[in-house]
């Protein structure tokens, strides 16, 4: 084992370059030659010549016929790898008080997926983009909840009544504000449910918090104590960190249980 880790640390050192990661990350999208990477990132020649040499040697890049190169096999599945490491670093702070709480360790691995977003911060701005979820929606909202803050009920049934499917998940442990019932019966709630644009379920406890729609999502992860914490979020578009939250959304949807409206309190 010790000689195992001993070579991985030789290849986690050949990453510690910002310039070498670069390179992987521009031949994974296309083949360049050492010269014509070195006029995009504006580096010298000799520099970049050498960092090809060392990624070479180690089995991450190879030369081809025509003088470019590629990424190996091995190269392309690092470069899988790196996008957690920069999700983890770029919110190192953020993680210091945060956990993955309930997440499966399946997902944890796929971290790298959110990599691309942006950290909305403040109760109220986290509000606000929740609701500009909903106005985004086009075909679908799913949502994983802790608790329902009240203003954001109207402007998601509204959503519900032009045609937009709606399927959540409660904990049973759920902090529903008082005045739900009477305002979900005012707005027609249960004709929604009817008609088959709402559906829902129950899990045990909910820690982490999703809210998507088809094209956007936010996920926002629970204290290191183990509470939900919707004051800051996790916020995208990109098309990797949407998959990952549907995914999760999907994981936890077939691994839920009937929803027991008796089992809430206001």
């Amino acid at each position: 084992m010790g000689d195992l880790i001993d070579e991985t640390a030789d290849y986690v050192l050949e990453l510690a370059s910002s310039q070498r990661l670069n390179i992987l990350f521009r031949l994974s999208s296309k083949n360049l030659t050492p010269t014509a990477l070195a006029k995009e990132i504006d580096a010298t020649k000799q520099e970049v010549h050498r960092n090809f040499t060392r990624l070479e040697e180690n089995g991450l890049i190879k030369k081809k016929i025509d003088g470019t190169y590629t990424l190996t096999t091995f190269g392309q599945i690092v470069c899988t790898q790196v996008p957690s490491l920069v999700f983890l670093t770029q919110n190192r702070k953020y993680f210091e008080e945060h956990n993955f709480g309930e997440i499966p360790h399946k997902f944890q691995m796929r971290c790298g997926q959110l990599a691309v977003c942006q950290r909305v911060k403040g109760f109220s701005k986290t509000i606000e983009q929740w609701k500009n979820i909903y106005k985004n929606s086009d075909d679908y909202i799913y949502e994983i909840l802790s608790e329902v803050p009240l203003d954001l009920i109207e402007p998601l049934i509204k959503k519900v009544k032009k045609g937009i499917k709606f399927d959540y998940i409660f904990s049973e442990s759920a902090v529903v504000p008082k005045g739900r019932k009477a305002l979900l019966k005012k707005l027609g709630f249960d004709k929604l449910m009817e008609d088959g644009l709402i559906q829902r379920k129950m899990t045990k406890n909910v820690q982490t918090v999703l809210v998507m729609n088809e094209k956007e999502a936010c996920i926002m992860f629970p204290t290191v104590n183990g509470e939900s914490d919707i004051s800051e979020m996790f916020y995208s578009d990109d098309p990797m960190f949407h998959e990952w939250c549907l995914d999760y959304f999907r994981y936890c949807w077939y691994g839920s249980d009937v929803f027991k409206e008796s089992k809430l309190k206001e």
